[in-house]
């Protein structure tokens, strides 16, 4: 698999290399669109009658992002041009199993979660299998994405491709484009759903975070996200698990996503692309940068 260059040549010439023309520090702007990138969740996909999914903290239980991380690199300082030396660097990853992997890791939602945790698990599961665990987690994605549109709306940082024809691993679109990058709504999703299966299957906690990881860092990898977008984002998934945690209907559904969740593995179901698994293993074993 193909490494970007870490020698000390190399890291001082991305280093030094022209700013980007998306820079990376809080920008005056006017007031921002509506968030485009929360997720749609007005219908229970496994029972289209039921009223949609409630998330389970309100705005004034939730924790407040903002408060919490710190803002975004601001331009010309140190840490900006670390974030921007990996983007350059991470460019390099185009065609290689790693960018095809990154691709793959764009889906998001419970569904594409439990399918990227396939080969941690041992089997893939149908999201019909599960539908406690899929309400569990239905339930949990609009508190990530209300938390984290707070920060983006708040910093309205730039994404790593905006001004430049570099390659990304998905379509450029105005849609993403004008949708904010700090902290990344992916990698919170991935980071907390880690968590939360991680509680759910203890004996597989380090699989799943490493799985969850490398999720955040296909965001990198895919040149959608800064890396501290995804740094900020672990941060704050683990702050909003915590809380969620201590939220009594969450405590509960959580149990019977735990029940729903043996059941299902104990039953057993179709085996994961081996390739695929191997991908993975790779990629975990392989530095970023």
């Amino acid at each position: 698999m193909l490494r970007p260059p870490v020698r000390l040549a190399a890291l001082l010439t991305v280093l030094l290399a022209p700013p980007l023309a998306a820079q990376t520090q809080t920008l005056p702007q006017p007031a921002p669109p509506p968030e485009k990138s929360a997720p749609s969740l007005d219908k229970d996909k496994l029972n289209p009658s039921a009223p949609g999914p409630k998330a389970y903290l309100t705005e004034e239980t939730a924790p407040s992002l903002v408060a919490i991380l710190p803002p975004p690199p601001g331009g010309h300082s140190v840490a900006e041009a670390a974030d921007r030396a990996a983007f350059n660097a991470t460019r390099a990853y185009q065609g290689t199993p790693r960018w095809a992997l990154a691709t793959d890791d764009v889906a998001e939602g419970g569904a594409a979660l439990l399918e990227d945790y396939a080969c941690v698990l041992g089997q893939r599961l149908d999201q019909t299998r599960v539908p406690d665990l899929m309400r569990l987690l239905d339930r949990a994605r609009l508190d990530i994405a209300r938390a984290t549109r707070e920060a983006k709306r708040r910093y309205r940082r730039l994404r790593p491709f905006v001004g430049n024809e570099a390659p990304i691993c998905v379509v450029r679109s105005p849609e993403l484009a004008d949708s904010y990058s700090y902290p990344s709504g992916h990698a919170s999703q991935g980071w907390a759903y880690g968590l939360i299966m991680a509680n759910l299957i203890p004996e597989k906690a380090t699989p799943l975070l490493v799985r969850s990881r490398l999720y955040g860092e296909s965001r990198v990898v895919c040149g959608v996200h800064w890396l501290s977008d995804v740094v900020a984002a672990r941060t704050g998934a683990s702050a909003l698990v915590a809380v969620l945690l201590a939220d009594a209907g969450f405590r509960a559904d959580l149990e019977r996503a735990r029940a729903d969740l043996k059941r299902a593995l104990s039953a057993g179901g179709p085996k994961p692309d081996p390739a695929i698994c191997a991908r993975e293993d790779a990629a975990a074993r392989q530095p970023l940068l």
